[in-house]
Formats: structure tokens, C-alpha cells, sequence
């Protein structure tokens, strides 16, 4: 059901998006954004009775680092790490000049360093030292938790059913994001993501490239530490090095895109 509030409120937001995956991002500096209002969020990021968005993003202070990122999933709950979302708050930033290239920002899974070029933001990403393999897929945590599965006839495939089937017979309540993966060339691989939170197909998810990279190379796809991956929103680049099993300086690189701002009223 979705929440209506009783009581007048007037929030201004910003529209951004990173290949496709978009979000409603909001200046939380002041404390005055409800943020344990489950439903608002979720309304919010209505494509109906909303500005319509794969997520919300609330940007704050922090005592010792730039600032400080809370993400919450399109169903209004504070959810894992999301790296299309961490690059478009780190564009977000520099527009409202709290950074100016460079930056160290909180988010749930630890600081993440970032670098805006233009409209285009490389995120560091969390080290990762355990790749679980199974017979089909491989299962990983780049932030957020992705089961990765090559693929054939990428474009035909159903990934809302599929994708949902997984997320909840594999992964049971807490759920995990589901990647289907087909190789295009040598060096470019395509990915389709069905996201929890979401509970759909997204255009785009960062912390799930990132994950696809890191498997193509477990699985010996990849012939150098850097890879392209084409999803339906876009192309990102994932690089990373590889030392005693640990993969580590893994960085996730694409365009942040504001796309609008207004006033939310109600």
C-alpha cells in the first residue's frame, strides 16, 4: 500500500542516473529528510505516484571523510552497497561542492575512493577474497550479494522470471542479486541483472559488474585485469589486481548523469 503523509512536506531532489540505473538523490546535510519513513521512500521511487527511481539516496555528513552515503532499494528499505548509486553521489557531491575531483566517502560496506572526470566517476570498490563456485554459477559479495551464471541468447533471455525464481529458491529471504552473463568479444561481455529491492530487471547495476568482472577472471574468461561490460543502460569498465587470491584496487568506472531536480510536495 502505498503512504500518503498527513502532513505538508517539501523536499528538493535530484534525478540522477548511471547507465540506466536511476535514483532520487537528496541533500541530507541538515537532518531533515524522514529517513526511517519506509513508505515515503518507496513512493518516492514510484514510477507512478512518483519520481520513479531503482533507489534513494540521502547524502550526509561525516565526522572525518567527505560525506557520508545511505542507500535504500526502491521497496524503501536501507539496503547494501550500490555502485552505480555511489558514482552518481560522488557526481552529486561535486555539483553541490562538497568535493572537488577527488573524494573519500562512508557508505554501508566501508569508505570507497572515487575520481569524477567530466561526467564520468571511477569508484574503488571493496576488496574480495572469497568467490563461492558452483557447477552453473559462481556467488560472490562486491558490496552486495551477486550470483553470476553464464548464458546463451542473452537477449532473448527471461530474466524477470528466471532472475526472481533464483533470488528467492537459492537465496530465501535475504535474497541475492541475480547476473546472467554472455561474452560479446575477447574483451566485452554483456550482463542483465535482476535486483532484490527492486524485485526486477534493472537497467544497470554497478556492484554487479563488478561481480561479473571478478568471476570471468575466476573462471580464466578474462586475458588482462580490465573488462568491459555492456548492460541494456550502458557500458562500464571494471579493472582490478589479483594478488593471493585476494582481489583488490577494483575499480568500477562509467558516466553519472543528473537528469533532473525539482521539489517533492506533499
Amino acid at each position: 500500500m502505498l503512504f500518503i503523509p498527513l502532513h505538508k512536506m517539501r523536499q528538493q531532489f535530484y534525478k540522477y542516473q548511471g547507465t540506466g540505473n536511476d535514483f532520487v538523490i537528496i541533500d541530507n546535510r541538515l537532518q531533515e529528510f524522514p529517513k526511517t519513513n519506509t513508505a515515503l521512500i518507496a513512493l518516492m521511487c514510484d514510477r507512478k505516484f512518483g519520481v520513479g527511481a531503482d533507489g534513494l539516496i540521502l547524502l550526509e555528513n561525516h565526522d572525518t571523510l567527505d560525506f557520508k552515503m545511505v542507500y535504500y532499494n526502491a521497496d524503501g528499505n536501507e539496503s547494501s552497497m550500490c555502485g552505480n548509486g555511489g558514482r552518481c553521489i560522488v557526481d552529486f557531491a561535486k555539483q553541490l561542492g562538497v568535493i572537488d575531483t577527488h573524494t573519500t566517502f562512508q557508505a554501508i560496506d566501508g569508505p570507497h575512493e572515487a575520481v569524477v572526470k567530466e561526467n564520468t566517476v571511477s569508484l574503488k570498490m571493496i576488496d574480495v577474497n572469497e568467490v563461492a563456485i558452483s557447477e552453473s554459477y559462481m556467488f560472490l559479495n562486491t558490496g552486495s550479494p551477486h550470483h553470476v551464471q553464464l548464458v546463451k541468447n542473452l537477449d532473448q533471455f527471461d530474466v524477470f522470471e528466471q532472475g526472481r525464481s533464483i533470488r528467492n529458491k537459492v537465496y530465501g529471504d535475504a535474497g541475492a542479486n541475480v547476473n546472467f552473463v554472455e561474452q560479446i568479444t575477447e574483451d566485452l561481455y554483456s550482463v542483465r541483472t535482476y535486483e532484490r529491492g527492486v524485485e526486477d530487471e534493472t537497467l544497470s547495476c554497478g556492484t554487479g559488474v563488478t561481480a561479473v568482472a571478478i568471476a570471468l577472471n575466476k573462471m580464466k574468461k578474462l586475458k588482462s585485469n580490465k573488462v568491459g561490460l555492456k548492460t541494456p543502460g550502458g557500458t562500464l569498465k571494471v579493472s582490478f589486481d589479483l594478488s593471493n587470491d585476494t582481489y583488490t584496487n577494483v575499480f568500477l568506472e562509467g558516466p553519472a548523469t543528473l537528469v533532473f531536480k525539482g521539489v517533492w510536495e506533499q
